[in-house]
């Protein structure tokens, strides 16, 4: 795992299977490779380009606050529901933290230094490329899974339980700024 993405994602080490955190590091290398995007430019813009410019939530704050959203409630559910609802943390983690590792790929800088959709996200979502990313790095079908379903593509399938809870830990973080009451 190289330093750039060891910085970024300290949550890796959560990941017990060292294969799934070697395989979700990795994709992480290859999106940056891929990306106009710095570790840099993570911590600096917005992580959403739908709430306006003044928005002060950087990508990485959001990302790593739906790890460790996730993270909690997967421990809430194999805690309370006596092993009839559970969660492969590994799986959730991972999952979490590739959810938008395409974005990478979507988001390029405009002139100004400011976060804009580039060409490649007009075409292809951050879901559908996420997974392409996510299985040349060896990703295992459960993880590209929640990748694939995080965002709104995943109401056309069956979700399984870790993919509820990053989708929901996503758009619990995401929605009240979009849609939220001003008074």
């Amino acid at each position: 795992m190289n330093k750039e993405v060891k910085e970024l994602w300290p949550e890796l080490d959560w990941i017990q299977d060292e294969i799934l955190k070697g395989q979700t590091a990795k994709t992480w290398e290859l999106a940056l490779e891929r990306s106009v995007l710095t570790p840099d430019d993570l911590n600096r813009i917005p992580f959403t380009l739908l709430c306006g410019p003044d928005l002060k939530v950087t990508f990485m704050d959001h990302k790593r606050s739906v790890v460790h959203i996730a993270r909690d409630a997967g421990q809430k559910i194999n805690d309370m529901y006596h092993g009839e609802l559970t969660c492969n943390m590994d799986v959730l983690i991972a999952g979490a933290i590739l959810a938008d590792v395409a974005k990478l790929l979507e988001y390029v800088l405009d002139e100004n230094g400011k976060a804009i959709q580039g060409t490649y996200g007009k075409y292809l979502r951050h879901p559908f490329s996420g997974v392409s990313l996510a299985e040349e790095c060896g990703v295992p079908a459960e993880v590209c899974h929640i990748i694939a379903t995080h965002a709104g593509e995943g109401n056309m399938v069956k979700r399984t339980t870790e993919a509820y809870v990053v989708h929901h830990a996503d758009f619990m973080t995401f929605l009240p700024f979009k849609e939220r009451l001003i008074v």
